[in-house]
């Protein structure tokens, strides 16, 4: 018996996601035009990867860069559970040569470095398949592959402070502030800024201790509140805000607020 279920968003169309449950399926020998990155989440696989023979278990991670012929079978009497991204190449323009000639290797991570990536994938998968903001799913993603290429310490770890810097976040909120409702991608802030959006991550986050889609989640919130206050309809000032629901409008408010919007609104 399986289960098989696929995860896409219109405005990022350079991923895939595939979640799979299976006590029969397998896939024999083939190949991604995408880079693929998997999780194990229950049982063992034996997986052929260009000739080599490697064994799986539930919590390893394990990736294959672009055409390479790759094959994986579920051991026996085992409900087989995974997800896997697909990523297309031209999506890692940015990183820097030393990452890329590192990420195209597949390979199962050590210990400790497996589960900083296994973190980094479940809040991807999670951010895709619950229909977050663009921004979320691909920051999310950006930090899954920051932390694959990583050799634990940050790029941005040893720099000092500069102005360049400082103008690059400045900017960066600037359009934030004049946008916060509409669904903002990457590209988007890349073309703003002039730089990758791998950079743009790691230095919003390090100067602002969150990442951008965080960011923009609260200056909703904090318009939210003011929107709340003239009594008006919680689901028209969720749609108007971006969120996809008004429950995904709920849960948001109730993080950063502490109560609920009708709770809020009543309080008013």
């Amino acid at each position: 018996m399986s289960a098989v279920a696929f995860h896409r968003n219109p405005l990022l169309p350079f991923l895939e996601a595939k979640q799979c449950v299976s006590n029969e399926l397998a896939y024999h020998k083939h190949f991604h035009e995408e880079y693929s990155i998997g999780l194990i989440d229950r049982g063992v696989t034996d997986a052929w990867c260009d000739g080599k023979s490697l064994q799986v278990e539930a919590g390893r991670i394990i990736s294959f860069p672009p055409a390479m012929i790759h094959a994986c079978r579920p051991q026996e009497d085992m409900q087989w559970q995974y997800k896997m991204l697909y990523i297309k190449p031209e999506w890692f323009q940015g990183l820097k040569q030393r990452e890329i000639d590192q990420l195209y290797i597949p390979y199962l991570l050590e210990d400790g470095k497996n589960k900083a990536c296994r973190l980094r994938l479940n809040e991807t998968m999670d951010a895709i398949s619950r229909k977050s903001t663009p921004l979320e799913i691909e920051t999310a993603l950006i930090e899954l592959v920051q932390a694959l290429v990583s050799e634990n310490t940050s790029d941005l770890e040893h720099e000092g402070p500069s102005n360049q810097d400082q103008k690059y976040v400045i900017g960066i909120k600037e359009y934030l502030h004049a946008h916060f409702a509409e669904s903002i991608t990457l590209q988007q802030l890349e073309i703003e800024t002039g730089i990758s959006k791998f950079h743009l991550v790691r230095l919003f986050k390090k100067w602002s201790h969150i990442p951008p889609h965080a960011y923009q989640i609260l200056l909703r919130i904090n318009h939210a509140k003011i929107e709340l206050a003239k009594q008006r309809p919680i689901a028209d000032i969720a749609a108007e805000l971006g969120f996809y629901d008004q429950s995904h409008f709920t849960k948001a408010f109730l993080r950063i607020v502490g109560a609920t919007p009708h709770k809020y609104a009543l309080s008013i």
